[in-house]
């Protein structure tokens, strides 16, 4: 019976190390299937800025400064509610409101942090594929071949689904690029071809895209919950045997 288990269950050395890669990998699994769900809300939150302030852009008549007094708020260029909302406030004498030279240093940070999670983790599952391929030289695990190879292409999907949330944040901080934010340039954009709402809009749009996708990601990894579980406990099982 001892022999017969030898030949159909991958060595203890193995098992040793596919239990820890199951243990392990399940539990950083864990985050990544719910951090991108604050950081799509996060996202969304950016986004919804950019639309208030192109709603009110759009539509507005184009005031003169407030006053002389620096620090005063522009009436016309601050959107209704939006001040308390996100902070972001429009001040005569000022330049570019400090919360969206913040946003704009966040969604950049997040492109970073996606782009290099997403190119570590494409290697990762091209080594876990040869890994996962080895495997079928032993027939103890080969009917849970098809939830570890699902595993691995969940984890590859959500890694090329960063990649491309990268690109779509870096790509609205581009269209943020042509918008002059001080009140000046602004009043003299919406007294004429109003072309920062648009601008706006479409860098909204972008946010809006890259939030869904990482919601996407995120249910991606939470579909490989169960499938480690199953896999480790037949591992243990052999373990045990």
């Amino acid at each position: 019976m001892a022999e017969n288990e030898a030949q159909v269950s991958p060595p203890g050395s193995l098992l040793q190390l596919i239990d820890n890669l199951a243990r392990f990998h399940r539990e950083h699994e864990e985050y990544y299937s719910q951090a991108p769900l604050r950081q799509a809300g996060e996202l969304q939150a950016g986004s919804r800025v950019l639309k208030a302030l192109a709603d009110r852009w759009s539509e507005v008549s184009v005031g003169e400064q407030t006053g002389s007094v620096g620090f005063a708020g522009a009436q016309d260029l601050n959107a209704p509610g939006l001040v308390a909302e996100s902070g972001v406030l429009f001040m005569e004498g000022e330049g570019e409101p400090t919360e969206l030279q913040r946003l704009k240093r966040e969604v950049r940070q997040v492109a970073d942090d996606v782009e290099q999670t997403g190119t570590w983790l494409t290697q990762a599952m091209e080594q876990a594929w040869e890994i996962a391929g080895s495997l079928a030289a032993y027939p103890a695990l080969a009917d849970l071949l098809g939830e570890r190879h699902r595993i691995i292409c969940n984890d590859w999907q959500s890694a090329a689904l960063q990649c491309l949330i990268a690109r779509l944040l870096r790509r609205s901080l581009d269209l943020l690029a042509k918008v002059d934010f001080t009140p000046a340039a602004l009043r003299a954009d919406l007294a004429g071809e109003r072309h920062a709402p648009a601008y706006l809009y479409s860098a909204s749009e972008l946010l809006d895209r890259a939030a869904d996708l990482t919601a996407e990601s995120a249910m991606l990894v939470h579909d490989n919950e169960r499938r480690w579980r199953v896999f480790r406990a037949r591992v243990r099982e052999l373990q045990s045997a």
